[in-house]
This record gives C-alpha cells, sequence and structure tokens, in this order.
C-alpha cells in the first residue's frame, strides 16, 4: 500500500498546482470586470431614489426665518418661472439629482468651524444677482448675511426667497430703522461729516456707513468673529491660501492683527452682450498693490486707454475687520476702533474681484438712480469719481447708439493685441474660479431649488409685501423727516466740534502720474 500512495503523491501535486492556477487566473479576469461593474452602479443616477440627494427636510430654523419642510424640491413649470422671480433665465435649472453636493449650503450656519466669518450689504439688486453672490461666498467660508434691502431687492418675490436661505437676514428700509438710524452716534460725530447732506453716491456713502453700525452689533450677536462690507457685485477672492478658503485665509491672520485690507481687481469684459457678469467675465485688470510699480507707471497709459484713470471706479479695496470692542465703521471700505487705532495688514495675493460696468445696461441703472444734471458742475455734488460722472453724463444725453459706441471704446476690451500685451505684463489676468464654482452651483439646481421651495411661504409674506410696497413711499417719507430733524441738530454740533477722528475712507481711485513722485518718495 505504501508503495502504490507513494507513486501517486506527484500527480496529485501537479493536479493541485494546475487547480490554483486557474482560480487564481480566473480571479484576474473576474477582478477588473467586477470593478468595472461597481463603477457604473456608483456613477448611475437613473431611478434610485438616493435620500442624500433629497432637498433638507429636517433644517434647524434660524431666527426669523422659516425652512420648507418639503422633502423633495419641487418643480418649477416653465410658465411659472417669470412669477417666481426675475433671474430664471439666468440661474436656469439646473439638475436636482446633483444638489446633494451643496446640501451643506442649507444647513444650519452655527457650525463648529472657526472663524465665522459675516458678510453685510446694502443692496437694491435682484436674485439673479444676490443668489450666485451668497451661495459663493457660502461655499469659501461665510456662514452669515445681513441683507438691508431696498427697491427690487425688498420686493416679496425676492424677500421670501432670501430670508429661506439659513445665515441669511433680511433687514428692509423701514420708518423703525431710519428713526433708530436717525438717533446714530454717527450724526455727532466729524468723521463722516463730509458726506452729509449730498445726493446720489454721497448719501449710499452715508447709508451703508448706518448700516454697517447695525450690522456689527448683530454680527456680535450671531457669534461672528469677523466682519466684511461687500456689495453684491463684488466677490471674495481669498487667494494664497492652503485651500480656496476666505475661513482658511482669516484663520490664519495673526491674533494682533485687527484689520485685513483686500486690494481689488476691476472686471474687464471683452463682449459688450455680458447679462451674467459672475458666470461670463474671466478678465481682470491687477490692483497698484499686486503689480511692480514699474510696471503698473510704464503701462499705465495703454492700460487706462484714454479714461480717467487705471481703474472705471475705486481702487482701495475692501476689508475685513475682526470683531471687537468699540468696532465701527470708516466709510464703505474701512473699519475703525473708538478707542485705538486697528493694526492692519494688507494681502500680497487676495482680492476682492470688482464686477463693475460689465454690463451695457449699468450705465443707465446709474443713471436713473440720481437726479442731478447731466453738467460737470453738478454731476461732482452726485459722484466721487470722475468715470461715474462721465458715464452719467453720456447715459442722460446720448442715444442709444451713441452710449453703445461710448460703452465699447471705455469699457470693451476688443483690442487682441493690446490685451495680450497687458496679459503677458500681469496688468491683466485670467481668473476662473469663482467663474467654475457659480457654474457648479447653478448645475446643482440651487439657485432653482431655491427660489421652488420659497414658493410655499411666499403666499403668506405676500400682504406684507404688498402693504411695504404700496405704503413705502409714506414710510420713507416719514422716515426722512426724523432724520431731517435729527440732522439739523447734529449740524449745528458738528460746527462746533473738532476733528476727533480721521475722515472716512472714501472709494478712492488708483495712484495715477500725478502721484508717481509720491509713490516713488
Amino acid at each position: 500500500m505504501a508503495g502504490p500512495s507513494a507513486g501517486l503523491k506527484p500527480s496529485s501535486s501537479g493536479s493541485g498546482s494546475h487547480s490554483f492556477a486557474s482560480k487564481l487566473l480566473l480571479l484576474l479576469t473576474a477582478l477588473p470586470l467586477t470593478l468595472a461593474a461597481l463603477a457604473f452602479v456608483l456613477q448611475w443616477r437613473g431611478g434610485v431614489d438616493d435620500p442624500a440627494a433629497r432637498w433638507p427636510a429636517d433644517a434647524e430654523l434660524f431666527p426669523g426665518m422659516e425652512v420648507p419642510q418639503s422633502s423633495t424640491p419641487p418643480s418649477i413649470p416653465s410658465s411659472q418661472h417669470v412669477s417666481s422671480s426675475d433671474c430664471a433665465d439666468i440661474l436656469g435649472q439646473g439638475s436636482s439629482s446633483s444638489i446633494s453636493s451643496y446640501n451643506g449650503l442649507m444647513s444650519d450656519a452655527n457650525s463648529d468651524l472657526h472663524p465665522k466669518i459675516c458678510i453685510t450689504t446694502s443692496t437694491s439688486a435682484g436674485l439673479e444677482q444676490i443668489l450666485p453672490w451668497i451661495f459663493y461666498h457660502k461655499v469659501i467660508g461665510v456662514t452669515t448675511f445681513f441683507l438691508f434691502v431696498e427697491g427690487k431687492a425688498a420686493k416679496p418675490n425676492i424677500t421670501a426667497v432670501l430670508e429661506s436661505i439659513p445665515g441669511v437676514k433680511v433687514i428692509y428700509r423701514t420708518k423703525e430703522l431710519e428713526e433708530k438710524q436717525a438717533k446714530s452716534r454717527i450724526w455727532n460725530e466729524t468723521w463722516l461729516a463730509n458726506f452729509f447732506y449730498k445726493p446720489c453716491n454721497y448719501e449710499l456713502f452715508v447709508k451703508q456707513s448706518l448700516n454697517m453700525e447695525m450690522a456689527i452689533i448683530m454680527a456680535r450677536d450671531a457669534g461672528a468673529e469677523w466682519i466684511i462690507h461687500l456689495d453684491t457685485d463684488e466677490l471674495m477672492y481669498p487667494a494664497g491660501a492652503r485651500e480656496y478658503s476666505l475661513r482658511q485665509l482669516l484663520k490664519e491672520v495673526p491674533r494682533n492683527v485687527d484689520m485685513v485690507i483686500f486690494p481689488n481687481y476691476e472686471s474687464s469684459i471683452e463682449r459688450d452682450d455680458i447679462k451674467d457678469p459672475f458666470s461670463e467675465v474671466s478678465m481682470f485688470k491687477r490692483n497698484y498693490d499686486h503689480l511692480p510699480k514699474e510696471t503698473y507707471f510704464g503701462m499705465y497709459k495703454e492700460a487706462t486707454r484714454g479714461n480717467p484713470n487705471y481703474f472705471l471706479t475705486y481702487g482701495n479695496g475692501k476689508s475685513a475687520a475682526r470683531i471687537v470692542d468699540h468696532l465701527r465703521p470708516n466709510g464703505a471700505h474701512r473699519w475703525h476702533n473708538y478707542m485705538r487705532t486697528p493694526n492692519e495688514i494688507k494681502l500680497e495675493e487676495a482680492a476682492v474681484l470688482h464686477f463693475t460696468y460689465s454690463k451695457f445696461s449699468d450705465l443707465t441703472s446709474r443713471r436713473d438712480r440720481c437726479g442731478c444734471k447731466p453738467t460737470k458742475e453738478d454731476v461732482k455734488r452726485c459722484f466721487m469719481l470722475d468715470f461715474d460722472r462721465s458715464a452719467f453724463i453720456i447715459a442722460s444725453t446720448a442715444t442709444e447708439e451713441e452710449m453703445l459706441h461710448w460703452f465699447r471704446e471705455r469699457v470693451v476690451w476688443t483690442d487682441k493685441t493690446l490685451k495680450l500685451k497687458l496679459l503677458r505684463k500681469g496688468i491683466l489676468t485670467r481668473i476662473y474660479a469663482p467663474m467654475s464654482i457659480i457654474h457648479s452651483l447653478r448645475e446643482s439646481g440651487v439657485f432653482t431649488s431655491v427660489i421652488a421651495a420659497a414658493r410655499n411661504h411666499s403666499a403668506a409674506r405676500g400682504a406684507t409685501g404688498a402693504a411695504l410696497d404700496s405704503g413705502g413711499a409714506a414710510v420713507l417719507k416719514s422716515g426722512a423727516a426724523v432724520a431731517r430733524e435729527s440732522q439739523a441738530a447734529a449740524r449745528r454740533v458738528l460746527e462746533a466740534l473738532p476733528a476727533t477722528f480721521p475722515a472716512a475712507v472714501p472709494p478712492l481711485p488708483p495712484p495715477s502720474f500725478a502721484d508717481i513722485h509720491a509713490v516713488a518718495s
């Protein structure tokens, strides 16, 4: 028995090796097919009810706002696009199945992430501008928004949407607000006095400062650590951070710094038919602070193209302030402190992207907001910057065809040779990150979904909104009367007060050739 058994062992070993090799070959063949099938299943969007893709049903309530309780975002019939908002064409109707990527944007802003950042603005824009502006800044780390609304932005169908977004607080320009602001200590101080009792841009500048003063208190109550005043045609650009995050950028600021200055870049449009600047503009003119002075002054005339200054509008950037005791606004561009001079730094890479005069309609919209005469003397009462004055005169006196010719000559970059030259020199630069983020937000369906969800509450808000529209003129008139009485008393006090604080920082143009010697020294 031993002999035959021993003689069978080599044969049995060979058979086992062959079987093992066959199994290994089968495994190596099946594994890639299995992985491919798994990848296909993971990427497949059809027919599966993914709970993560649903609109959040149990979002926590924010003070003063309600979150719709529907489990999935209702669809928006094409016939209701116009009635739901003024921005359906631009915001588009993305795929709701991919909205899960941005569910966090509709959650409670009181998270454990630090620092908590607040943005405040005074706006009369529509949803087509405000929604991308809000959600873009949510993506880069802003938690809280205080929107002081007037005009178009204060209409019920707009505010119903805005108030449904977690972290957004809408403040209306009511009689109570104007009465409260008429009692502000700002009227009895000198730092803003040069802007009192003047029309248009000066009036807006004072209003922004009063709103910023209130926003400081609200931001502190909301637990915010930083506050930024930003217009809704401006986007923060957190370049230089380890990740594309404003929160990360401010987190790395030393504790002894009170204010961070962001130089502004100005949009440089390449067409005259821009409809959605945030999604269509990728070229910007860099700020003087981010350029070698030899490049700036050496290319100044070519970069200016016959306009009054290097930038069409302001060039002194915006700022973020750490929320501390005695903080106050110092005009729309800066912050200050009643007890000490803030310790400030200016960032070398991060910026504010200013989309100014990016649409042809911006010419007429500025004209319609001011009642000044279109003369060189009178526009100085209304506007602080030279280009705004020129644009107002053109919009008030020229035909549509003449306005378009002026716009193409002064604003639109049509000279490809000059454009390439300035891009190579670094005067112009391409920035795609904000465009990409907003495009992804639009494709995710966030904008249209939040509009659709807010419709569930618009009926309840309709009566209040109608009362605001119908009684708005009387309310503003009553508030203005109170303000005038307070301001008359303030004017008498101001005449006797010394200049205790330095004047507020207005929107300033970048350095010009007249400043070259001062800059060099």
